[in-house]
């Protein structure tokens, strides 16, 4: 893995100590989630609403009826890192991931901005937003407004608005059984930063986690081209095995995960192995784990690890697999097949929906 320098920090201020969650794992746990959507009433059809919260996607789509369709999603979270302009970029990027992981490419983002300002100075707030500023002008995209409240805790992130050709419209809902996954980046910033937290992270294991979660997902457009690339979705809070279970939940699939192909950042089997299991790790597998027959221990806290701006992960037709790989190792991410989508005649357990298997040749 390519070996980064720590990263700069604000010698004056620590974000984390103002939060009680860190990313993407301040989220809703799965199953408690589900429990408040059951609350809301099925509202009236619309015809040009083409993906809405019906299967658990990463964004909402609605066709424009020129063969295009505009997306929307919006993404905050509380800081995961306590340099104030790197957590403005990190929760930008992972917002921005959304209209990627569905196909598309971004047009313009307002912020969500939530500051104690009887804690926090207003400099430190312009730093959070400077860097929000920054990941989007690297999009290619205005930060053209927003919203802020005073607030007990600091949180920001983004709504944005993005456009995809609908031949290209990406659904976490469309995977085929045979299908084979790739996933864009490592695993484990859950358990780098909760390590972080605790004092005893190596930096440059943690510069290389940062640098993950700055880095934009705009290779999802280019993945959307290739011809048998039948889903999309983004890692994030979730961990690993949530997404992937939105993924067979609503394709009607089942699939199997090679645990040992799955990369991860530097230190995290050690960091692991030493307890740095965040409370997000549990909560997931509390949410999904019945789901799940995968072995305990430290392959199943992986792939429940929360991620903050993870990657994107990729089903693809078996015959178009090749051109995907290609694309991932020409960019430097990780290239390897982590698993495959299952029809239920291929898999040997009826009452799981992913397991585990040593890779198998694709």
């Amino acid at each position: 893995p390519q070996r980064l320098e720590p990263m700069a920090t604000s010698p004056d201020v620590k974000l984390t100590q103002y939060s009680h969650g860190a990313g993407c794992g301040c989220k809703i746990a799965p199953a408690v989630l589900s429990t408040m959507l059951k609350g809301m009433k099925e509202g009236p059809l619309h015809p040009d609403l083409l993906v809405g919260n019906n299967t658990n996607d990463d964004a909402a789509v609605v066709n424009l009826g020129d063969g295009t369709g505009i997306i929307s999603t919006t993404d905050f979270f509380m800081p995961i890192v306590d340099d104030p302009h790197t957590f403005g970029r990190i929760a930008a990027a992972n917002a921005i991931s959304d209209i990627y992981a569905m196909g598309g490419t971004p047009l313009v983002a307002i912020a969500i901005f939530g500051w104690p300002i009887d804690k926090l100075t207003e400099e430190v707030a312009g730093r959070v937003l400077e860097g929000g500023r920054s990941i989007c002008e690297e999009a290619g995209i205005p930060l053209a407004g927003g919203h802020s409240i005073d607030c007990p805790e600091p949180i920001f992130g983004l709504a944005v608005t993005g456009r995809v050709p609908l031949e290209q419209l990406q659904k976490n809902a469309a995977a085929q059984p045979g299908d084979i996954l790739f996933l864009t980046k490592p695993l484990g910033v859950g358990i780098i930063t909760t390590t972080q937290k605790r004092g005893n992270v190596d930096p440059v294991h943690l510069a290389a986690a940062v640098h993950s979660m700055q880095t934009l997902n705009s290779v999802g457009a280019e993945l959307s081209a290739i011809p048998g690339v039948h889903a999309m979705t983004d890692v994030t809070g979730f961990g690993l095995m949530g997404h992937l279970l939105e993924m067979c939940q609503g394709s009607n699939t089942k699939a199997e995960i090679y645990g040992d192909q799955v990369q991860t950042f530097e230190g995290v089997p050690q960091y692991h192995a030493m307890g740095m299991v965040p409370g997000g790790t549990h909560r997931n597998f509390s949410s999904y784990g019945h789901h799940l027959d995968l072995p305990s221990g430290y392959l199943r806290d992986l792939l429940c690890d929360p991620q903050t701006s993870g990657g994107l992960l990729v089903a693809v037709a078996p015959e178009h697999a090749p051109v995907v790989q290609r694309l991932l190792a020409e960019k430097g991410m990780p290239d390897a097949a982590i698993g495959r989508m299952l029809g239920d005649k291929d898999s040997q357990s009826r009452e799981s929906i992913v397991s585990y298997q040593k890779r198998r040749d694709c």
